[in-house]
């Protein structure tokens, strides 16, 4: 809109005979007061973490003032809204959550609400690609859990995950998510246990928990956004290929380990835009061996943002090898012990500038405004 209107500008400077002078007056004081507009997804995340609820509530506003702005087939699925009920004691549509998401017909169109009742469901659940437009919703009072035990000896890394995600425009509100397998003791082959794997585009993620070790979080791929949540491990608790952003999550570091990993970060060439970005995050833990992440590919990508780091954190910040070469780990204004940048590795882009950071703390990072929307009420 900006341009259009530069554009007009432009056209009444160069043409005087055509227009009196009352008219250009008055055309470029209009001009002068209009406000320049942006898209949101320029819109950064502010210093303030006092701030970030009504930022988001500015920029993530409701369907029904955003409709014009999202993709078609958001647009068209959310105008539908259908509701199921889950509930373990029968009170529901269903008892179990893979018996309601059975029930959505392949090729779904529509928003589909799964309502889970408070109470512990032990299933690994897989959402099916070709069934997007899906919620899982808790009760806000009284999450429900989601628990399975699987672990990479039985079913491989990837199908490890207690929820697997593999449908566009997922949304998960109010959940614990766990994998129960026993923790990994360096010994064991395949003692790697996903709570999580998503491997599709456009999903959101509010106030959900995920509990593991090893590989908690495997954030394989798309554009994913995280608020308000927690997550927990050991070893690459948050790995894979994912264009993610981060918002007011706590990041903890399980104590025990001789040595822990927060991010294994997998984008593979310089041309990709993947890449994990924390902001306003709290990395919790204790012991000072704990890196902020490694290069699982030479590109890999982190940033962390107004993130507050304790000392579980070593010195030198990110874990070295030769791929760091042309990996970006990027730290901006960060705060708390772990924080202290004196010591970082010399490849550690430790003091962004504010032209560096802004497309990590901005929803441009996921393209948010074309289909991000606040978690739904139900």
């Amino acid at each position: 809109m900006f341009q259009s209107i530069y554009r007009e500008f432009l056209v009444v400077q160069m043409a005087p005979k055509m227009l009196n002078i009352a008219t250009k007056t008055v055309l470029v004081t209009i001009l002068c007061v209009l406000p320049i507009v942006f898209s949101s997804d320029q819109a950064v995340i502010p210093a303030q973490k006092s701030q970030v609820n009504s930022w988001f509530q500015q920029n993530v506003g409701p369907f029904s003032s955003r409709k014009s702005q999202l993709t078609p087939e958001l647009a068209a699925a959310e105008a539908y809204v259908k509701v199921i009920k889950v509930n373990a004691g029968g009170r529901g549509d269903f008892k179990t959550i893979t018996d309601a998401i059975k029930s959505v017909p392949f090729g779904n169109r529509q928003r589909v609400i799964i309502s889970i009742a408070p109470g512990k469901y032990a299933e690994r659940v897989r959402i099916e690609r070709n069934k997007p437009f899906i919620t899982l919703y808790g009760d806000p009072r009284n999450m429900p859990t989601v628990t399975f035990n699987g672990d990479a000896a039985k079913y491989g890394t990837v199908d490890s995950a207690t929820l697997i995600v593999e449908s566009d425009y997922f949304v998960g509100v109010n959940l614990n998510i766990v994998n129960s397998s026993p923790r990994p003791d360096g010994k064991r082959p395949g003692a790697q246990a996903a709570a999580l794997r998503i491997s599709s585009d456009m999903v959101a993620f509010y106030n959900c928990k995920f509990f593991g070790f090893q590989d908690t979080v495997i954030d394989y791929k798309g554009k994913h956004f995280f608020k308000d949540c927690y997550i927990e491990g050991t070893v690459d608790f948050i790995c894979g290929n994912g264009r993610s952003l981060y918002v007011n999550t706590v990041l903890h570091v399980i104590p025990g380990d001789g040595m822990a990993m927060i991010t294994a970060q997998g984008r593979q060439s310089s041309s990709e835009l993947s890449g994990y970005s924390f902001v306003h995050c709290t990395v919790t833990g204790t012991g000072k061996v704990a890196y902020l992440g490694r290069a699982w590919f030479p590109y890999a990508r982190v940033t962390f943002s107004y993130t507050e780091i304790s000392d579980a954190i070593i010195p030198i910040g990110w874990f070295e090898t030769q791929k760091e070469k042309v990996a970006y780990f990027g730290e901006y204004k960060n705060t708390g012990p772990g924080a202290n940048v004196a010591k970082r590795a010399p490849y550690v882009r430790e003091a962004l500038t504010d032209a560096e950071v802004r497309p990590y703390i901005s929803l441009a990072h996921i393209e948010g405004s074309k289909w991000l929307l606040p978690p739904p009420r139900v």
